[in-house]
């Protein structure tokens, strides 16, 4: 018998993941079955419970993904020397994202709306949820303290506190972008640079 590779592997568990997003984006969270997740790969269900055990495994799969994609963009950001806004981080937080979500397999950013609303009743997706989210979110602690390095935020200020109100950015705009359909990284990170540049942004 022909030995399984781990690159043979790990496509197949990408296999895995773009179905469950195509059935999440197409029919929801709670609609979606682990049937439905073996019936849109195309593969036997004894190949798609040896990687993932429940669907709730799939999920937590998926924003592992995604937020380990995250993770490698904030270590290049951070190693460079150049200034850095919060808003340019932002910016490029969100421009990130989107280029994640337009891969094939389904828009990434649905699953992770419903996953966000999953995990407040789910303790498995909560923990894997929350480890991640504060990995990203001492990311941008780290942003602000290179912003209060380069001038752009008050020295001051608290980078937890900053990096409480940029990660909580994240949702509003994927919610804004998916119900309403008008808003850009652009625009969006605009906003914020125009807000912490008000005159009385710091009162």
């Amino acid at each position: 018998m022909p030995k399984v590779t781990d690159e043979h592997r790990a496509n197949r568990r990408l296999e895995i993941l773009a179905a469950a997003r195509t059935c999440v984006g197409r029919q929801g969270f709670h609609k979606t079955t682990m049937a439905d997740v073996i019936s849109q790969s195309g593969l036997s269900a004894g190949a798609v419970y040896g990687y993932f055990k429940s669907k709730d495994d799939i999920v937590a799969a998926i924003a592992d993904e995604v937020l380990s994609s995250v993770d490698e963009l904030f270590q290049g950001i951070l190693a460079s020397e150049a200034p850095l806004s919060p808003a340019a981080a932002l910016r490029a937080t969100l421009d990130h994202i989107l280029e994640i979500a337009a891969r094939p397999g389904g828009d990434m950013t649905r699953v992770a709306i419903q996953a966000w609303a999953e995990a407040l009743h789910n303790d498995a997706i909560m923990a894997t949820a929350s480890s991640k989210y504060r990995m990203l979110r001492g990311h941008f602690a780290a942003v602000a303290r290179r912003g209060q390095a380069d001038g752009t935020i008050d020295r001051e200020a608290d980078p937890e506190q900053v990096a409480q109100v940029l990660f909580g950015m994240i949702p509003g705009f994927l919610l804004q972008r998916l119900l309403l359909g008008d808003v850009t990284p652009a625009s969006y990170s605009a906003g914020l640079a125009a807000l912490l540049s008000a005159p009385n942004a710091r009162s």
